[in-house]
């Protein structure tokens, strides 16, 4: 029996969002790449204050909550001049991020007083939860932790894809989890073919693994979490359905997974992407990757992981709804009910403990989080452009407008259908917008309404658009997981999508069979 050597360490690798498509990712044969989100959104940003001298100003008359009373819709005076637009496009990423919405005209400006409409909780947010992730990839205890998983379970080989998908699936629903996957390919790739598996395997247990539990986000707060803030909902609203479609998708793609692995274990034949030589070599002596040292330290790291993003979704959940079935129903006395401002602190405060668990030092603690933070800028530079537009639009008082063209569309379909119809329109718009924090923060202002329209909650909308946006990263060549991956992995991205296409229409029958069924419960 021949062993192969140990694999170095895994650099800690902070998480970029996910459908982000971070500089330097490798591009299919070195072809033309769509450019960067913050391109993109500079470029729509200009688009949008352009259009809107052409789009009619109007509004609709509002209830209560603020949301707009159908058939109220009604054309207004265009309220600005030349010079005021001017000054919102030069003040767009001021306003996306701490803009306050006056109380009397509804402008957003800066030096307003009155609710803050910028997305300044959410920006604080996603650089917090980026200093966490960041100083528990510096205990190297998560990457060692799967590498002592995968190893375990080296010789049941169903078991192995299984528990590795597991993992990914729910590191993926709770915190977004993708672009890490990358870093365990020198790991996952000779261990699949010691069990007599092909490259496919590896790529589909990272690639689909963790983009499923992405698709079927929970708490995720670079998708569930961005969508639901701009859509002016709690971030456990429709955590029931999404938590179902999670169980049901991981568990579909699994067995596609494992199926199309014991076929290639049986015939080596039906292999898609066949072997490179030496990848039957390593099945015929058995190799093996050393297994690599887990301490009570990385465990202890571990565990307050888990207890952390736990105690997240307890705090959000609104669990009166949740356990009576009642949007109306009082808060239990023991409901949190927090949101961004809250889980903020939370996040910064479980990176010190954690730094302090590990004993990484004052110094060391302090530029980590820094770093992690920093690492995780380019996310919430998105989500503040996109705020921006918004702003240009709310101020020209075009949004009503915008959404009264889109409702006449929807108009008289079932709630069902509506559900459907959000999720196949978001598709080329998650394959445009590249971002996905940014392709919430610009489509849940128009989406989210809509939903009142259709008689639907707000949830069922975020849950759609996500889904949406899922489905696409498992496939598009823009994003870093994927052509990442097949590179890594040294296999052709034609044929990665031979071998994915087929789970791809199940996924698709089966998000809007749940989202008909979340529209009609």
């Amino acid at each position: 029996m021949t062993t192969a050597p140990p694999l170095p360490p895994t650099p800690p690798v902070p998480p970029a969002e996910p459908g982000a498509d971070p500089a330097g990712a490798p591009a299919p044969g070195g072809r033309f790449r769509l450019p960067s989100a913050l391109t993109v959104l500079a470029l729509v940003t200009v688009a949008v204050w352009l259009l809107a001298f052409l789009v009619p100003a109007g509004q609709y008359d509002r209830d209560a909550d603020g949301s707009p009373v159908s058939g109220t819709y009604h054309r207004v005076h265009a309220p600005q001049s030349l010079t005021e637009r001017l000054r919102d496009l030069f003040l767009s990423p001021v306003n996306g991020l701490y803009g306050l919405r006056d109380p009397v005209t509804g402008e957003v400006g800066p030096t307003f007083a009155g609710e803050l409409y910028g997305s300044a909780g959410v920006f604080l947010f996603v650089l917090a939860i980026g200093a966490f992730i960041t100083v528990v990839f510096a205990t190297g205890a998560l990457d060692r932790g799967i590498a002592r998983l995968a190893h375990r379970l080296r010789d049941r080989g169903a078991l192995l894809i299984t528990a590795v998908m597991l993992v990914f699936s729910v590191l993926g629903t709770v915190e977004g989890f993708a672009e890490e996957t990358l870093g365990f390919y020198g790991l996952l790739v000779p261990m699949m073919l010691a069990l007599g598996y092909d490259r496919l395997v590896a790529v589909g247990s990272a690639i689909l693994g963790a983009g499923v539990g992405v698709l079927c986000s929970t708490v995720n707060p670079f998708a569930t979490g961005v969508a639901s803030s701009a859509a002016g909902i709690s971030l456990g609203d429709g955590i029931v359905l999404r938590f179902a479609m999670w169980v049901v998708l991981t568990a579909v793609t699994i067995l596609y997974v494992v199926r199309y692995a014991r076929r290639v274990q049986r015939d080596p034949a039906a292999s898609l992407c066949g072997f490179l030589p030496g990848d039957r070599a390593q099945r015929a002596t058995g190799a093996e990757v050393a297994a690599p040292e887990l301490t009570g330290l990385h465990r202890t790291v571990l565990a307050l992981l888990a207890l952390v993003f736990g105690f997240m979704v307890f705090s959000v959940v609104p669990w009166r709804g949740a356990l009576t079935g009642r949007a109306d129903a009082a808060p239990y006395a023991w409901e949190l009910g927090w949101s961004f401002a809250e889980l903020s602190a939370l996040f910064l405060c479980a990176a010190v403990l954690v730094g302090l668990v590990a004993r990484l030092g004052e110094a060391k603690l302090s530029s980590t989080i820094v770093r992690g933070a920093a690492d995780f800028t380019s996310p919430a530079l998105v989500i503040m452009l996109a705020r921006g537009v918004t702003v240009i639009m709310n101020n020209a008082k075009i949004t009503d407008t915008v959404l009264h063209a889109v409702e006449g569309v929807v108009r008289g379909t079932s709630s069902g259908v509506f559900a459907v119809i959000v999720f196949v329109v978001n598709l080329p718009l998650a394959f445009l917008i590249p971002s996905t924090s940014g392709h919430a923060t610009l489509a849940m202002p128009i989406l989210a309404p809509l939903a009142d329209f259709a008689g639907v909650s707000r949830a069922l909308v975020v849950t759609a658009w996500q889904s949406a946006s899922g489905w696409m990263n498992l496939w598009v060549p823009t994003t870093a997981v994927t052509i990442g991956g097949v590179a890594l992995a040294k296999v052709g991205y034609d044929t990665y999508l031979r071998f994915v296409w087929p789970l791809l229409a199940i996924l698709a029958v089966l998000i809007c069979g749940f989202l008909v069924l979340g529209a009609t419960v």
